[in-house]
């Protein structure tokens, strides 16, 4: 591998001096092997003229961190705008929610030609770019035209569009140049990398063996690389804090079905709460009592989708809790923030299952923290959506089609009457897949691909 270091480049940055969460320990640990530097948005809202000083230094070691502004403009623009606004529901199948607007795509095109300027004044030879996400599609290029020839990576967290719906993007036509700038393209499916090929192939690129591609006078790599979890890290938060189940106060048998997710028009929960509803209307003993514990925090408020997405939820939960609720049961608790990552392992450990339902998704990892989260002698049972890009790996799951609330509700009856044995097959099968894939070997794994990539063929 080269000597050089590695330059990670995301829309946030990490502040806090002890990183929490699998992604972030996974490249700080990386960045603190190798030596290097992360550079990502401050989140902070600044003057024009404050936007344009550069890069700020926030931390030294164990390895440099700089973070850059926005102004209000771009803010809206890039982020709120084109990133999430037609990114977004292109990347998740909602040609029907994404936003037309030219100059939300030329901010974002100025943002990440402001940030390419930025990190070709830092980088050296031999460091190696390791860009993350739809935010910065169009940074390669960006550096390749200020003679940046450094191996510069890409991985896409979320699923890659269908190449049935590109057209619905003004932009198209830019896409196989933004693409073909990175040396390796990491998606999360074989699913988004056939998506990928296809798009590519039917606008120009040249297809060679094993997933590399030629787009003019740029070779280039395209390959699925699916994301893990700090497996050991999650069952020790689960196993300290195995009492978070009893703040819930559920009475004795009751049974409780856990969700995870932001709120999302992605992650299909008005049709898991009205799935709820129908496996509440037809269980075969209306005596058993369950309870959908459902965590959802908000994200991008300011979009109109999301306001619509919250409106529509607490409108079933109302519903569904007015025909079924009793004085001391209520079927659907809907927690509209975030609570803290170790009591949550702590209460994926008391469900008796987990309902990851997307009606599009990366990978999601609440599927595989609630497998690490359990106690593997009396396991809950783990139902999936088809879309998800878990989906793939954890075929032990139970598979649901989202979109089919008797086939979602059936499920949830199945999980909750599951014989032991069966739940404990199901688990260890789960288990040994999420330990093989964990968060080490995904970075390990990716980076290696990289590196080997430009030793084998130096550019």
């Amino acid at each position: 591998m080269a000597d050089g270091r590695l330059i990670v480049v995301s829309n946030r940055i990490p502040t806090e001096e002890a990183p929490s969460g699998g992604l972030v320990v996974a490249l700080h640990d990386a960045l603190k092997e190798r030596g290097g530097v992360w550079i990502g948005n401050s989140g902070k809202r600044v003057a024009s003229e404050e936007a344009q000083k550069g890069l700020t230094r926030i931390a030294e070691t164990p390895y440099a961190r700089y973070s850059f502004d926005l102004t209000e403009e771009e803010h809206a623009g890039f982020y709120l705008g084109y990133a999430n606004s037609t990114l977004w529901p292109l990347f998740h199948h909602r040609t029907d929610l994404l936003a037309v607007d030219p100059d939300q795509a030329r901010i974002y095109r100025e943002v990440n030609d402001r940030v390419a300027g930025l990190i070709a004044e830092v980088v050296q030879p031999g460091d190696a770019i390791w860009v993350h996400d739809y935010h910065f599609l169009p940074l390669a290029e960006a550096l390749r035209k200020r003679g940046v020839a450094n191996r510069i990576g890409f991985f896409l967290h979320i699923p890659f569009p269908n190449p049935s719906d590109m057209p619905a993007l003004s932009e198209r036509k830019l896409m196989p140049g933004w693409l073909s700038s990175f040396d390796l393209i990491g998606l999360q499916t074989r699913r988004d990398v056939s998506n990928a090929l296809d798009f590519l192939r039917d606008n120009g690129a040249e297809l060679l063996l094993r997933g590399k591609m030629k787009y003019g006078d740029r070779s280039f790599e395209i390959a699925s690389f699916p994301i893990g979890i700090d497996v050991d890290a999650f069952v020790r938060a689960a196993e300290e804090h195995a009492d978070s189940g009893e703040h819930l106060r559920l009475s004795p048998g009751e049974r409780l079905v856990l969700g995870v997710d932001r709120l999302d028009y992605s992650k299909g929960l008005p049709q898991r709460f009205a799935a709820f509803g129908e496996y509440l209307s037809n269980r075969p003993d209306p005596k058993i009592r369950a309870t959908l514990l459902q965590i959802a925090p908000p994200s991008r408020e300011d979009v109109e989708a999301y306001k619509e997405i919250r409106q529509e939820l607490e409108t079933i939960t109302g519903r569904v809790n007015g025909e079924m609720a009793e004085l001391d049961w209520t079927p659907i608790r809907y927690i509209r923030r975030n609570i803290q990552r170790d009591i949550l392992a702590g209460l994926y450990r008391r469900a008796d299952a987990c309902l990851v339902t997307p009606l599009a998704d990366g990978m999601n990892l609440v599927a595989k923290e609630f497998v690490a989260a359990q106690d593997g002698s009396d396991p809950g049972v783990l139902i999936l959506s088809h879309f998800a890009g878990a989906a793939e790996q954890m075929e032990a799951a139970l598979m649901v089609n989202p979109y089919d609330p008797g086939e979602t509700a059936r499920a949830i009856e199945q999980a909750l009457s599951m014989p032991l044995h069966e739940r404990q097959a199901r688990h260890l099968s789960l288990m040994q897949t999420i330990r093989a894939t964990d968060i080490g070997w995904w970075t390990r794994t990716y980076l290696s691909a990289l590196l080997e990539r430009e030793e084998k063929a130096p550019r």
